[in-house]
């Protein structure tokens, strides 16, 4: 079973609950570090300084490993460790959620406000376009130059059904030198289809591990 890291979203995505006349303005983006999620915290305050809550969850890191919630003046428990238990339900990383509470006049409960922020949450997400992450490995293939055309058409095909890519061909030097990011599942079987398409002459040379993000469904 290949390993996979925890999903993240492509882009920022929001959507509007409204529960007992409260309204629940979501806004989830994706961020890299505690730093920009902390900007897009700010930056929502800014927008909606006039709301009475922003309650917030976030998780950073390849492997989830830094995570945070704020209630922000909902009663303990109710708001922000609920968004972030979706969060890691859906097994989520490198993503902020601000939940803006507008109060409507009727008090929820803290049950209501629990299911009122997770399902605020919850299908904020349903809307957002999810990126698979894998792991994978930099690869670098040296082509002559009166190949390259040829190759480049087998490599992209190839890498079309192994979840791998050609992220960079450079025709500066004396060959032309494909990048490809490939999954270690896939490493053994690009060096049978360079031998065979070479008749053993191309060889591939294997580098760094990264983390390769893939649109979900892709």
């Amino acid at each position: 079973m290949t390993f996979t890291y925890p999903s993240t979203i492509a882009t920022a995505v929001e959507h509007e609950l409204v529960e007992k006349k409260s309204r629940f303005l979501t806004r989830i983006v994706p961020v890299s570090t505690v730093a920009e999620a902390d900007q897009v915290i700010a930056d929502r305050r800014k927008e909606f300084w006039d709301a009475r809550h922003h309650c917030v969850a976030l998780i950073v890191g390849a492997h989830a490993d830094q995570q945070r919630s704020n209630d922000d003046g909902e009663p303990s428990g109710t708001a922000g460790i609920p968004m972030l238990e979706v969060l890691r339900r859906r097994e989520l990383t490198d993503l902020v959620a601000v939940v803006t509470r507008y109060f409507g006049g009727v008090k929820l409960g803290a049950g209501g406000l629990v299911r009122a922020y997770s399902s605020a949450v919850s299908e904020t997400l349903d809307r957002a376009t999810l990126v698979r992450r894998l792991p994978a490995t930099v690869v670098t293939l040296p082509v002559p130059h009166a190949d390259a055309g040829r190759l480049h058409g087998v490599l992209a095909a190839w890498c079309a059904g192994h979840d791998a890519e050609v992220r960079e061909v450079d025709y500066a030097g004396a060959a032309a030198v494909f990048t490809l990011v490939v999954p270690p599942e896939g490493l053994d079987d690009l060096d049978a289809v360079l031998a065979a398409t070479s008749a053993g002459a191309l060889q591939a040379v294997r580098g760094e591990s990264v983390v390769l993000d893939r649109p979900s469904g892709v």
